[in-house]
């Protein structure tokens, strides 16, 4: 009985493989597509720089994002199923994502340009796919075709861990050249102690989130199943 379980399950992934797969290419290509938007807008108008753009936590994680989404749909291309390994970087990936989303959005979204872009308008559509559209995609994969995924709770924790590296990173960064990649980082402009409620804050959300996708996605399975 087992067997036939198991093999009506591969079966069934290999049939939706391509439609997984292109949904994931799709959400790869946009994110990627985006990134390149700006940076060649950037250079054209000589305002591109490598050393600032590459360290904001949006460029980073939708890196990441981009390519644990193509390597997903790669999988699911071949009818595999889902390793718990990919899982966690999925996992990690529509956290990223949402968190992304959710702190623009209340945080940063119509924030004072940097005065050395005086009279630059960023592309708006590139912006809104990285910030809004990329996410909310993220977010329907996650929902919809992780029927293989089976993580226990306890790995919510790794959602934490290249957000902690980034951090140390933009920290020294800011110390050492005053340039902060994001407001809420510049004890100059919230204060030492503002900072620090800013980082403890944020983090405790990143794993509310992470442990948040892992019970939705339980939820959601089981009304599915």
């Amino acid at each position: 009985m087992s067997e036939t379980v198991t093999n009506t399950s591969r079966f069934s992934l290999a049939q939706r493989g391509p439609l997984v797969a292109g949904f994931r290419f799709f959400i790869a290509f946009i994110m990627l597509g985006s990134l390149a938007w700006q940076i060649t807008d950037r250079i054209a108008h000589s305002l591109f720089r490598p050393g600032e753009y590459y360290a904001y936590f949006t460029i980073d994680s939708s890196l990441i994002e981009a390519g644990v989404l193509a390597f997903a749909g790669w999988a699911a291309l071949r009818g595999l199923p889902e390793s718990k390994r990919l899982g966690v970087w999925r996992l990690c990936a529509v956290t990223f994502a949402v968190v992304v989303a959710i702190i623009y959005n209340a945080m940063l979204r119509g924030g004072a340009p940097d005065i050395r872009d005086a009279g630059y308008n960023w592309p708006v559509l590139p912006n809104e796919l990285l910030h809004v559209w990329g996410p909310v995609l993220i977010l329907i994969d996650w929902l919809l075709f992780s029927k293989q995924t089976r993580l226990p709770i306890s790995k919510f924790g790794w959602v934490a861990a290249f957000p902690i590296l980034w951090l140390a990173f933009s920290l020294t960064r800011g110390f050492t050249s005053g340039w902060f990649a994001y407001w809420f980082l510049d004890p100059a402009q919230v204060g030492a102690s503002g900072m620090l409620i800013y980082i403890l804050a944020i983090t405790v959300f990143m794993l509310g989130v992470g442990i948040g996708m892992l019970s939705l996605l339980r939820v959601v399975n089981r009304k599915t199943s």
